[in-house]
């Protein structure tokens, strides 16, 4: 295993969700609170769209041009052209306490996104949890059993029967079978624990040895976990706040890191001067590709249907 390094000092507030795609060869990162999305292809070029408010998850849509973007406002299609974002659903949630935290695609193009508990200034700050969501263009936001104040470490084993997700405040990483042919999840167990003394589970990728790495936020380290939930290895990071991590290039060897630097302190900030920053290393193992793609019609060959809004009649 190589050293960990700083790839991008990009100065995120929360950068999360870093992704490879492999039919452009680029990866895709969001900053939550900026908010945006982002892409560096393999030129080196990077490309930015900012969205309308706080981003907690995407999906790229099959013909490139486009992704659909999970914001505390809704879902919208952004088109990667015009930076012009088409409305798809209202939030399934109150936005003044709750937005949209983590997503991933399965094998056959479902978009499932969990939610945060993180209310706007002035919101009631009563504590509350909200539904995980799958989304589909033919069905719309459908909502799951499981929920949770903090959704996160979303994953999937190798061949995509089992998903892995963690309910980030509670510390628990939870497994459970699913069927991608119906996109149903089974009965959820407990896969790991992380205690507060180390920090809270954060986002994940699988490795083709079916461990489970998991970025511990907070704790500024990495997690491998083997396939009966023991921890096997702790990778020490350059920051505290790491927030998730993924493999990357045409031999998925490589790992890049997202890392967050809000509600670090001016002495935080001088002891970790790239916190907020993207970070790279090869594990000494390769990854499983992470489904990012949204399968369906775009909007050029489907009429746009708004879904209500959270509290509409």
């Amino acid at each position: 295993m190589s050293g960990v390094d700083l790839w991008l000092d990009c100065q995120a507030s929360i950068g999360e969700s870093p992704t490879w795609f492999a039919a452009t060869n680029a990866i895709y990162w969001i900053d939550v609170k900026e908010p945006a999305l982002h892409c560096i292809s393999a030129d080196g070029a990077h490309s930015r769209w900012g969205v309308e408010s706080d981003i907690g998850a995407f999906a790229l849509l099959e013909d490139r041009a486009a992704a659909v973007v999970a914001l505390r406002s809704g879902l919208f299609e952004l088109d990667f052209a015009t930076g012009k974002a088409c409305p798809l659903a209202g939030p399934p949630f109150d936005p003044a306490r709750f937005r949209f935290n983590e997503g991933i695609c399965d094998s056959c193009g479902r978009f499932w996104i969990g939610v945060m508990f993180d209310p706007l200034s002035g919101a009631a700050a009563t504590k509350r949890t909200a539904a995980m969501h799958c989304f589909t263009f033919a069905h719309g936001l459908t909502a799951a059993q499981d929920r949770s104040d903090l959704h996160n470490g979303f994953a999937w084993n190798v061949d995509g029967t089992a998903f892995y997700w963690s309910h980030s405040h509670t510390g628990a990483v939870f497994r459970a079978s699913y069927d991608f042919k119906l996109g149903t999840v089974g009965e959820p167990q407990r896969f790991a624990d992380i205690s507060s003394d180390d920090g809270v589970p954060d986002g994940a990728a699988m490795d083709e040895e079916g461990c489970y790495w998991c970025a511990v936020h907070g704790g500024g380290a990495l997690h491998r976990y083997d396939t009966s939930g023991h921890l096997i290895l702790r990778v020490a990071l350059p920051v505290s706040q790491p927030t998730m991590c993924a493999f990357v290039g045409r031999d998925l060897d490589e790992m890049v890191v997202t890392s967050a630097r809000q509600k670090l302190t001016p002495q935080q900030l001088a002891r970790e001067p790239h916190a907020g920053g993207l970070f790279r290393f090869r594990p000494g193992v390769r990854g499983v590709a992470r489904p990012c793609t949204l399968q369906g019609p775009t909007r050029r060959d489907r009429p746009v249907v708004v879904r209500p809004e959270w509290g509409a009649a």
